[in-house]
């Protein structure tokens, strides 16, 4: 398979056995293509040009392993809804690192590839739809700006895989600048070798944070970085309306990508308290409680780092709040600024922050669709909706356009940043649901068509409003783990 230019270098699977377990992905029966993302290929230098599908469905079941690969499930711990627990890779396996052309590290991962040591009472196997999902979702948020692990293939495997009911099953290949998690680092600290915990942070260090290497204290230097990259991506969340869903501290990886779309989804209706994950019944991962957790997470990141911050434990830990308690105030400038990109506003106005409130409440009042105001803004609403005659709107918008035209603006300028940070398209809830029923069915045309309009979403293209428009029916949508 030389010829696919696969360029393994496996730093990880070199680091000691406490990290991971070396095992193979278990073979599957009758392996077929099913999605095969050649433009990230393309980006990876990867050359798959000459393999056929069939060799393709082998390549990428894991029934055929590259030249240079070393199959490792790796070991993390986690907190989930609040409770800390041990785990690991329980149903994937880290195929190799790959390095492109300009030196870029990239971790492949095959997703319901086997039992796992860390598989507890699970079979390590995943079903079709929830491997699909986690496809569509994750280009689309690649395309949406959003820093994210990427998704190479699906294969189906042949095989059922028994859940509430009898499901076909599949590998996803998952592409990462690496699976380092805050949830690694707790397990490594859970095991009390001050040596490992030193291990993995200079590993970490190396890999992702080479700047701070020789910066003072680099212990801080980390943790002040990991502040600033997942307030980013949560910011990036509430900019779209995306929805995680299960923020545990196993899903917040250390490079600040959006990792795992189980129950992942998007915003319709502006509510502030949107839970769509059958399993989060208090709403811990609510819309609105993202950035709180985000916050909680990192908080489980610095008791990891306390040895290494500072000798005087309570002198660490006294740096390390003072960290932590840094994330509202730099969470709120970061969303203002957000805000007021999504709705073209230049320099700054005292009143900017009640002008962005307003808008808000005025939706969740009349339970405004978040994607399609900020559309209807910039004069692209998919279809004329009669709640923007409402008389509260209009007072709002001409504050905001009176609002727009200071710091020597345009109306031209503002439009082209709102058009840079609202998307026009997101990946509807009712649509992925309806793409994916077909996929079981073995009717692939319409998952290949929402992957072409989600690759842009920022803008105006055929055929894309019939991806526009929020779902009809009443029901609350419900999304599932799918483990």
């Amino acid at each position: 398979m030389n010829k696919i230019n696969w360029n393994f270098s496996n730093t990880y699977f070199n680091l000691s056995e406490s990290f991971r377990e070396n095992i193979k992905p278990v073979p599957v029966k009758k392996p077929e293509l099913v999605l095969f993302n050649s433009k990230l290929a393309s980006s990876l230098n990867l050359d798959f040009s000459k393999i056929s599908n069939k060799e393709l469905s082998n390549i990428f079941s894991g029934n055929l392993l590259p030249e240079g690969s070393n199959s490792i499930a790796q070991a993390y711990a986690g907190h989930q809804f609040g409770h800390f627990t041990m785990l690991g890779d329980g149903r994937a396996v880290l195929i190799g690192e790959h390095v492109s052309k300009s030196n870029k590290r990239y971790d492949i991962q095959f997703k319901g590839s086997g039992k796992t040591a860390f598989s507890r009472n699970g079979d390590g196997r995943a079903a079709l739809g929830p491997m699909l999902r986690e496809y569509i979702i994750s280009e689309a948020m690649n395309s949406l700006k959003i820093p994210t692990t990427r998704s190479l293939a699906v294969v189906k495997t042949g095989e059922d895989v028994i859940r509430e009911n009898i499901l076909q099953g599949a590998v996803l290949t998952r592409v990462a600048s690496s699976h380092i998690r805050v949830g690694t680092f707790q397990y490594i600290s859970a095991r009390k070798n001050i040596n490992e915990l030193k291990t993995l942070f200079d590993y970490t260090v190396d890999r992702h944070f080479p700047k701070i290497k020789d910066s003072k204290n680099p212990a801080i230097e980390l943790l002040n970085s990991l502040i600033e990259k997942q307030c980013d991506l949560v910011i990036n969340w509430m900019r779209v309306g995306f929805i995680h869903g299960v923020m545990n501290t196993d899903n917040m990886t250390i490079s600040g990508e959006t990792i795992d779309y189980g129950p992942c989804a998007f915003m319709d209706t502006y509510d502030p308290k949107t839970v769509f994950s059958s399993i989060d019944q208090m709403g811990r991962y609510a819309y609105c409680n993202q950035p709180i957790i985000t916050k909680w997470n990192l908080a489980r990141f610095a008791e990891c780092l306390i040895p290494l911050i500072d000798n005087d434990q309570n002198k660490a830990i006294q740096i390390a709040t003072e960290k932590i308690d840094s994330f509202e105030k730099k969470y709120e400038e970061k969303w203002i600024s957000m805000m007021k990109e999504k709705l073209g506003l230049f320099g700054f106005e005292n009143q900017d922050k009640f002008l962005i409130l307003d808008l808000l409440t005025w939706m969740h009042e009349k339970k405004g669709d978040y994607t399609n105001t900020f559309c209807h803004l910039m004069k692209l609403e998919p279809e004329k909706d009669k709640i923007f005659k409402d008389k509260n709107f209009l007072n709002w918008k001409t504050r905001w356009k009176k609002r727009l035209l200071k710091n020597n603006n345009s109306f031209e300028n503002s439009l082209k940043l709102m058009r840079d940070n609202n998307p026009l398209v997101i990946p509807r809830n009712h649509k992925v649901e309806e793409v994916l029923e077909a996929a079981e069915q073995n009717d692939l045309r319409p998952i290949n068509k929402i992957l072409e309009i989600l690759d842009k979403p920022y803008s105006k293209h055929k055929d894309i409003i019939n991806y526009q428009t929020p779902s009809m029916t009443k029901e609350k949508y419900r999304t599932f783990c799918g483990t």
